[in-house]
């Protein structure tokens, strides 16, 4: 599939981001043209990972890929439960930080090879991350890409019923980084009438944070051809034991 724009480079070179990461503390936002500030929640994504945060990772099934896994606290938690998975972020910050914490993660964006395409067995979009390229049907493509025929996606939607899609960037209320890059924001009910050719297989809501959990079509009821296997070599992560997405790359 072709990929959108990628806003990769915005996120990777925000030195707001980049310090609110490092020092675990916001403020951080993001901006839209108009002026109006998305807050970005720094000091959970700094810390470990919480009750609603284990809930959902409690519902992943097999290998986990954690895409914009910011400071990795689930890639960390899921670590210490001995589970296979890995991080991705463009932010080298973030995958410091994970790396810092015990996790894997590798400095790559979403529409860039990936380790393992075809065989994940879970796909993460937590903290808004649906937004991810500002193109809420190619993002999911990419996902049902990534995963195993019948694989799981567990993506937090907006508490808020709404599907927007804007040009932003980061600032910390003082100064704003980078070039304005697309995002999206999608509630529950945008994310499902998006989710053509997936099956639904949950939604719920904790803590104020809302989720919905999707699955590919499974290789008995699918027509597609087999997904591709992308071979890459490792940046910095290091290669655990086991046959898993994880291991080959």
């Amino acid at each position: 599939m072709s990929a959108p724009p990628a806003p990769a480079l915005a996120w990777a070179t925000a030195d707001p981001y980049a310090a609110a990461l490092r020092a675990g503390h916001g403020p951080l936002f993001l901006r839209r043209s108009d002026g109006w500030l998305l807050p970005l929640e720094v000091e959970r994504w700094c810390a470990r990972a919480d009750r609603v945060d284990r809930d959902v990772l409690d519902r992943c099934e097999g290998a986990v890929l954690d895409v914009g896994c910011g400071p990795g606290r689930l890639v960390a938690e899921l670590a210490a439960r001995g589970r296979a998975v890995l991080g991705i972020d463009v932010s080298e910050a973030a995958v410091d930080h994970t790396l810092g914490l015990g996790g894997q993660a590798l400095r790559r964006s979403v529409f860039e090879p990936l380790p393992g395409e075809g065989r994940w067995d879970t796909v993460l979009l937590m903290d808004g991350n649906i937004g991810i390229g500002g193109d809420p049907l190619a993002l999911l493509g990419r996902a049902a890409e990534l995963l195993r025929p019948g694989g799981l996606l567990i993506a937090e939607t907006a508490p808020v019923d709404l599907d927007e899609r804007v040009h932003v960037r980061i600032t910390d209320a003082h100064s704003a980084a980078g070039a304005a890059f697309p995002w999206a924001r999608l509630g529950t009910q945008a994310l499902l009438r998006y989710a053509r050719g997936w099956e639904r297989s949950g939604q719920w809501t904790a803590g104020g944070r809302t989720f919905v959990a999707l699955r590919t079509r499974s290789a008995s009821n699918s027509a597609e051809p087999p997904k591709r296997t992308a071979l890459i070599s490792s940046q910095r992560a290091r290669k655990p034991s086991g046959e898993s997405p994880v291991a080959d790359r």
